[in-house]
């Protein structure tokens, strides 16, 4: 397949794009977690032809590297689903946090008492600017070794190690639960106390402060340099793409795209393994000139 397909009343079709916001893990990656060739082509001729890229994802700023090679220009990157704008210029370990949303630790122990009561058996990690700690059955989910292992409540105490750097979300997992189920349980039992979504094949929920997403980071972001939603083409394919997806004036689902991902996009590319984003950028190329 050579071309993307899409609803023919997308919205937004018939305005210049000025900003790219692409998810990576299952979007702009291919499986391998790599940057095909064809896709770092295509970010470069979107970039020179002047339209910004913005890379938005779960993961945090140290797992950022996959694609720090490939920021140009402004080099930022919206992180932790929302929760910090991070500036990739540096390299790894230099990575410079230029906002960030945090997760307040009285909403984050609200959050963790309610699903511990609504989802027994729930276990949690807790992601921070700089620091990752989990408790001790979390099970080895990341690239990583945690800073400390205890109690959720322990970890987000006030005279927790760590306590003064800014909590960007806490993970919850839950051993048995359906992803879907767990995600609806989940944003049941804690309501408005905190954002819950999720973005991996297991049931593991990522629980971010009241308001913030991709979608909402990424607005604040366009906000600041005069570019609206309609002029924002966006992809994605996990249900924490789906409130940018909506936002956006043209919007993507991969052909790998769960479900409630394809019915928010206003179209269709295909699966990362086939260099989906590349295919609908190197479109919007051809459709410019």
């Amino acid at each position: 397949m050579t071309s993307a397909t899409r609803q023919p009343e997308t919205p937004a079709a018939t305005v210049p794009p000025r900003l790219i916001a692409t998810d990576l893990d299952g979007t702009l990656l291919r499986d391998d977690k790599s940057v095909s060739a064809r896709t770092v082509a295509a970010l470069a001729a979107a970039e020179e032809a002047g339209i910004e890229v913005f890379f938005v994802t779960g993961r945090p700023a140290r797992w950022m590297d996959v694609v720090s090679d490939h920021v140009h220009g402004h080099g930022l990157a919206i992180c932790g689903n929302g929760a910090a704008v991070v500036d990739l210029h540096g390299g790894p370990g230099t990575h410079r946090f230029v906002k960030v949303r945090e997760l307040a630790r009285e909403n984050a122990l609200d959050a963790v008492r309610l699903l511990r009561d609504a989802a027994p058996g729930t276990v949690y990690a807790v992601e921070q600017t700089y620091g990752f700690y989990q408790e001790p059955a979390y099970p080895k989910l990341h690239m990583e070794v945690p800073d400390l292992l205890a109690p959720a409540e322990k970890l987000l105490a006030p005279d927790a190690p760590g306590a003064g750097e800014p909590v960007l979300k806490i993970l919850a997992y839950h051993p048995e639960l359906d992803p879907d189920t767990f995600l609806t349980l989940a944003r049941l039992a804690v309501g408005d106390r905190a954002t819950i979504t999720r973005s991996s094949p297991s049931a593991l929920l990522e629980i971010s402060g009241p308001g913030v997403s991709k979608a909402s980071t990424l607005a604040l972001c366009c906000a600041e340099r005069g570019i609206s939603h309609k002029e924002v083409v966006a992809f994605g394919d996990m249900p924490n793409d789906v409130e940018m997806l909506t936002w956006a004036g043209r919007s993507y689902a991969m052909g790998n795209a769960h479900p409630d991902v394809v019915a928010a996009a206003s179209g269709r590319t295909v699966a990362n393994n086939e260099d989906g984003v590349a295919v609908v950028i190197e479109q919007i190329l051809a459709d410019r000139s």
